[in-house]
């Protein structure tokens, strides 16, 4: 299996989704475990030190799938910023989890629906928080 990306998270990122995790039960939550130990092996810096080609909370990404060679471009929100449009995607999704700290030009192999592996690819940061000057939503 290939060697997972490193990541780099906000401290304040961090923060907020160990409280989100504390407060859900794993039987609520399947993919708890996995999205820790993602947490658990970050490079933690603070808000103002992540680079900009790094996916935070609350960017934008357009990313791709290798296999079908589709592309998306999401909003990476938490729970509660979820208002049922198309454009964004939950910190608790797969892939929203799995998109969390890398980089432009990360690769990520990921179960897709049916237990079928997908590759997602980051291809571009369109809008993130940080570069942005907000360090503090």
């Amino acid at each position: 299996m290939a060697r997972k990306p490193q990541i780099v998270l906000s401290s304040l990122d961090l923060d907020r989704i160990e409280a989100l995790l504390a407060a859900m039960p794993a039987s609520v939550f399947p993919g708890k475990a996995d999205l820790q130990a993602e947490l658990d092996r970050a490079d933690v810096v603070a808000p103002e030190e992540i680079p900009p080609n790094v996916v935070t909370m609350n960017s934008t990404v357009e990313f791709s799938i290798v296999e079908t060679g589709k592309s998306f471009c999401l909003t990476l929100v938490y729970p509660r910023d979820l208002d049922g449009s198309a454009d964004k995607l939950s910190i608790l999704a797969p892939v929203g989890s799995a998109l969390l700290g890398l980089s432009v030009g990360d690769e990520l192999a990921w179960p897709g629906p049916g237990g079928k592996a997908m590759t997602v690819q980051v291809k571009r940061i369109v809008y993130q928080p940080e570069s942005a000057g907000e360090l503090h939503r």
